[in-house]
Order: C-alpha cells, then sequence, then structure tokens
C-alpha cells in the first residue's frame, strides 16, 4: 500500500513514471505486493539465480542439476529447489517407476524471470565496467 504524503503535504508528484508506473511501487518503504520487491525476492539467494537458469531451457531431475552445478551441495540444492516451488517458480514432478526419480521445470511465473535475469546480468556488465571507469561490454 502506497505511503500517504507527510501531513500537509499533496500527493508526491516527483515519481519517475518509467521507474514507478503505478501505485503499488510508489511506497517509502520496502512493501511485500511492491512489483520490485515480488521480482527481488523472486530470485534472491546464494545459488537461486543458477538454478533458475539451469531450468530455464528444459526440465531436470535433481541429479542432472547437482551434475549442471557440481560445486552446490546437496542440502542447498534441496533448500533452494523447496524454496523455489514455495515461491511458485518451480514445479516438482515424480515420475512413475523405481527408483522413484523427481524432475523440476519452470512455472509459468519461472519462465516470467527469465527477462529478469537477463537484464540483471547486462546491469552487472555494465556495474563491473563502471567501476573499471571501461565502456559496458554487450
Amino acid at each position: 500500500m502506497p505511503d500517504p504524503a507527510p501531513a500537509g503535504a499533496g500527493p508526491r508528484r516527483d515519481w519517475d513514471v518509467r521507474l514507478v508506473p503505478d501505485e503499488r511501487g510508489r511506497t517509502r518503504r520496502p512493501e511485500p505486493d511492491c512489483p520490485v520487491e515480488i521480482a527481488l525476492t523472486a530470485v534472491s539467494g546464494r545459488w537461486t539465480t543458477l538454478v533458475l537458469r539451469e531450468l530455464a531451457h528444459e526440465a531436470h531431475s535433481f541429479g542432472e542439476l547437482r551434475g549442471r552445478l557440481p560445486e552446490i551441495s546437496a542440502k542447498v540444492l534441496a533448500e533452494r529447489l523447496r524454496t523455489l516451488e514455495e515461491r511458485g517458480l518451480v514445479n516438482r514432478e515424480r515420475l512413475r517407476g523405481f527408483p522413484v526419480r523427481t524432475r523440476y521445470r519452470l512455472t509459468a511465473a519461472g519462465r516470467a524471470v527469465r527477462p529478469l535475469l537477463v537484464e540483471l546480468y547486462r546491469t552487472g556488465l555494465a556495474i563491473d565496467a563502471a567501476r573499471d571507469g571501461a565502456e559496458p561490454v554487450g
């Protein structure tokens, strides 16, 4: 919910409409329904962006994900997958047969994160280049 203007002041008129196109983002503190907070929460957590990246093109089993991200521990991968499932970004599908196998795939909400990851990568390049005084790559 947007914060009201300070007592005696009218509504703020200085919002950059490209950054804050609607009322949900016009807050003076982090709010859980702010679109920026929703997006940042979706990708927060160490390893989360890499797990999302690996699932962006196709579903994978837990073992396949471990093979694609060999530095992540089984415990952390299980935690990230569980968190992504709770956030509504990943579906877990148990496959028939023995031994039981599980595949993970992105939901529609998970697929919606892809442009954010692309832009975060570009922004990281620009920040890194600006720190070094160089022109951004890409």
